[in-house]
């Protein structure tokens, strides 16, 4: 169902049901994501939407012809800025951190017109570099597909080698054999999954063992509609949990702008709501649900070491330590399912191997709780199964 974003009766702030569980009002007394810039990689940004008016830096994209185009001719990626950055103006979506500034980067999906705007449109692989090579601090790549890319990896690893966080959606196959794509499935990427309003994982959300966090993902508005009259209801999908993440991430590190980004990944790490030990994370949640304002409310929380990986045993190597001194003073084929015996893990080239271990969940509920704000919401586990031990990343 569409509706106009600027009509009285209707609002799609209203509908935006997390913006109170996360306790919105409250963070952005703290932090509203001020002073950091987010790449968003996908099908291009509208700047001229009510709600992003001032919000979108196209000035700071890479001038040459094949990066400069930036039109969005299917709404997925407006959709996705406004979730991270919008201001709400016109009854628009309320972004989570709308003091952020968005640098769009559009790539070659779906809805592009005719051949020009085919040539004036990068890869992915080309546009995760040309971001990587600004200073924006988040990556924010709600797409994928199925099979890994050396290529991509190498882009990846060039923009975590810059301290780049790179956040991206796990994919929408969980009811299907439940793969996830790459880029999330790439080392040295931050994989998020989806909740519903009850707290109960997507029956459309990927899951396995290159899930890290899970953010609110169904049940709210996003643009329907090539010209930009009117969004949709229950617009769904990993792609918008992933914006909320990469909104979450923004929250933190403009309240902490000397942090690095291990410090940050580490804060989303440690403060995600879960039930479970933190070093036995869920297939299905990873290590829990975003919840940036117990960061904001603590003013003596301890990040960590500036110079350690937080996920340096899942990316195999302490990649982003390694850049992350320098970074903060500049500025497929569905893999095997796991057993408890061997479980998943990556390789270089995204596959999998038996890792011969005999770890798994303690775990035996299938209802976990988390708390996105300050009330505590149900987790459902679709099936009978319960969450096993998640999969190491290695090299």
């Amino acid at each position: 169902m569409g509706f106009a974003p600027s009509a009285a009766a209707y609002d799609a702030q209203s509908k935006q049901w997390y913006l109170g569980p996360m306790q919105a009002e409250q963070m952005w007394k703290v932090s509203t994501g001020k002073g950091v810039k987010v790449a968003v990689i996908d099908s291009g940004v509208n700047a001229d939407t009510a709600s992003l008016k001032g919000q979108v830096l196209v000035d700071e994209v890479p001038k040459s012809v094949s990066y400069h185009a930036t039109d969005d001719y299917t709404g997925h990626g407006t959709t996705m800025a406004e979730l991270i950055a919008g201001t709400g103006a016109g009854g628009g979506l309320q972004g989570l951190a709308p003091g952020a500034k968005i640098v769009p980067f559009r790539i070659d999906l779906e809805g592009l017109k005719g051949a020009e705007e085919k040539r004036r449109t990068p890869d992915d692989t080309e546009a995760i570099r040309a971001a990587a090579d600004t200073d924006v601090k988040i990556i924010n790549m709600s797409f994928g597909s199925e099979g890994p890319s050396s290529k991509e990896e190498a882009a990846v690893e060039y923009a975590a080698s810059k301290g780049k966080l790179l956040i991206a959606a796990v994919g929408n196959s969980g009811q299907n054999a439940g793969t996830i794509g790459y880029p999330a499935a790439f080392p040295y990427v931050v994989g998020v999954s989806s909740t519903d309003e009850s707290g109960t994982v997507s029956k459309f959300s990927s899951y396995g063992g290159y899930v890290d966090l899970t953010a609110p993902g169904q049940d709210f508005p996003g643009w329907c509609d090539a010209n930009f009259r009117s969004y949709c209801d229950d617009v769904n999908g990993t792609s918008s949990a992933a914006a909320i993440a990469s909104a979450s991430a923004a929250l933190i590190w403009s309240a902490h702008p000397d942090w690095t980004v291990n410090q940050v990944t580490r804060a989303l790490i440690d403060t995600a709501g879960r039930d479970w030990p933190k070093n036995d994370p869920s297939k299905y949640l990873g290590y829990g649900a975003v919840r940036p304002r117990v960061v904001l409310a603590d003013s003596g929380y301890d990040p960590g070491s500036a110079n350690v990986d937080p996920l340096a045993k899942e990316n195999g190597e302490d990649l982003l330590a390694k850049s992350s001194s320098s970074s903060s003073s500049s500025s497929s084929s569905s893999p095997p399912t796991p057993t408890a015996s061997q479980p998943q893990q990556k390789t270089s080239t995204g596959g999998t191997s038996a890792a011969g271990s005999n770890a798994q969940s303690s775990s035996d509920s299938n209802t976990l709780w988390i708390a996105l704000g300050g009330a505590a919401a149900v987790v459902v586990i679709g099936g009978a199964g319960v969450a096993v031990m998640r999969a190491r990343r290695v090299r």
